[in-house]
Formats: C-alpha cells, structure tokens, sequence
C-alpha cells in the first residue's frame, strides 16, 4: 500500500515573499516621499511667482476689501428685524467670491497662459511628477485664498463688527467651508482652462461665468433681494452654498430664520460642495491638455 507524504515547508521561499513584501513597501514608501518633496518643491515656485508679482498680490487682497467699502457705502441699513448691517452679510458674501476669485478664476486664467507659452509642454517633458504640477498649484491657491479670507474677516471684523466665529464648531464650518469650497471651485476652474482658445481670451471668458454666480449667490446683491426662483436656480452651484456656510460661522444665531430655507443646511452645504469636487476632478480628468489645440 503506497504512502503519501506532504511536501516539506520551504523557509527559505517565505523569508522570499517577506522580502519582496518589504522592498514593495519600501519602494512605495519613496515614491511617495518624491512626490511628497517634488509637490513641495513646485508649490514654492508657484508662491515664488507670484508674490514676486507685488501688483498682482496687492490687487488681489485689495480688491474684496475696496469691493466691500463701496457696497458698505451704498447700503447702510440693517436687514429687517435684525440687528444685522448689510456690510456685515456683504462681508460673508465677498469671503465666497474671494474663494472663486483666488481659486476657479486664478487657476482658469493662469493654466490657460501656462498653456499657450508652452511651460505645461516643457514641465511635461521633465522628471518632475506631472501630479506633482496639480499638487503645486492646489497649495499655492489654498494659500492665496487663505490669505485673501483672513485679510477680508480682520478688515470686516475691525470696520464693520463682524463678530469672528463664536464656538469651536463654528469654527469648524467656517474652515470645512472654506477648505471644500476652494477644492471644488480649483477644480472646476482646473477644467475651465481647457475652454478658452487663447490665453488673451482665458480672463473675459472665466469672468462671464462667475460674475453670473455672484450675482446670483448673493454676493454683489443681498440674498434678501433675489427671488425664490433666483435663489433656486443659484442653488445648483457652488458659490451660493459657501456664501450660506460663511452667515451660518459669522452671523448671530437667531438669523438663521431670516434664510430662505430657515436653516443652516451644513449637510445639504457639505453634499452640494462635495458633489462639485468629484464633478471638476472628472471634468479636469477629461478635458485637461499639457500642450495647445493642434499641438502634440
């Protein structure tokens, strides 16, 4: 009668395999780092440029500011049972056209520069990570706009009593806020770069578009004054729902009854934003171009 015997543990392949394992690991672990480093290394060119450019810093934390003295000049009463000043809701609403501005607008003109001189094509032809130019540029405009909201809240905090957020929680929507609105707004205007023919034409052809949405978000007109289906339709966009987190952080408590809805609606906020940015990652996957139109 025949015997079968099982074949001997091999030691010498499992210490084989845990090898591997690891050296996978570790390869993993430095290409991260590299990119880690590389993303690092482009975000401080990208900040390099552009406070170098000391007319375009200055225009840039300016404008807002300037905006918000001439609407604070025009309408000086309080909204209507409240003790709530129209500079105060033109405060909140000036923060989330600033986050357009610095971020969709920013990215949209510049990227379709970087385009047409060519500098997409030649960091396309070096080492560098491609990943690494998208990581640069989300830092440099986080830090634009990070920027651009704190100079914005201290003036509006120290001109026109606009009280800094009361709790840690309002703290909280006020950053969540800020953070998911220039996420989603980089990256629709990361896909917007693709839409103008010529880097002359990016800045009127982003602009249309977003002065629209501040108009309708309430941003150059009180959200008071637009009618419901106005008020609706601005909805489907981003701009409206960062201006709502902003009243929900600065804004007393009790003027909640005065929104549309009579309520802060962080959920709904979160979603609308959130939805945003997978909607401009997947537009930006599309449509994004390293070279020109016609170019290889």
């Amino acid at each position: 009668m025949s015997r079968t015997t099982s074949a001997p543990d091999v030691p010498g392949g499992a210490m084989a395999t845990a090898g591997m394992a690891t050296r996978g690991a570790a390869s993993s672990a430095g290409a991260a780092s590299r990119l880690v480093r590389a993303s690092l290394s482009r975000a401080r060119v990208e900040l390099l440029q552009f406070f170098r450019s000391r007319d375009a810093v200055g225009f840039t934390l300016a404008l807002p500011v300037v905006m918000l003295i001439l609407l604070a000049s025009i309408f000086t009463d309080r909204v209507r049972g409240t003790s709530v000043a129209y500079s105060q809701i033109y405060t909140t609403g000036l923060l989330a056209g600033g986050v357009a501005s610095t971020c969709f607008l920013n990215l949209a003109v510049v990227v379709a520069g970087e385009r047409e001189n060519g500098t997409l094509k030649r960091l396309a032809g070096t080492p560098m990570p491609r990943t690494a130019y998208f990581m640069g540029k989300a830092l440099m405009v986080l830090t634009t706009c990070a920027l651009e909201t704190a100079v914005l809240l201290l003036f509006g905090h120290f001109v026109y009593n606009v009280q800094f957020p009361a709790t840690p929680w309002r703290w909280f929507t006020f950053v969540w806020v800020t953070v998911l609105g220039a996420v989603s707004m980089a990256l629709v205007g990361l896909a917007f770069s693709s839409l103008p023919r010529s880097a002359r034409s990016a800045a009127p052809v982003a602009n249309l578009p977003l002065l629209v949405l501040e108009f309708l978000s309430g941003v150059f007109v009180p959200f008071t004054s637009l009618s419901k289906t106005i008020y609706d339709l601005a909805g489907i966009f981003p701009l409206r729902w960062i201006a709502q987190g902003y009243r929900s952080a600065l804004l007393p408590q009790y003027f909640v009854h005065i929104e549309p809805t009579r309520g802060w609606d962080h959920a709904q906020t979160a979603l609308v934003l959130a939805a945003w940015c997978a909607v401009g990652l997947v537009l930006a996957a599309r449509t994004f171009r390293w070279t020109g139109k016609g170019e290889r």
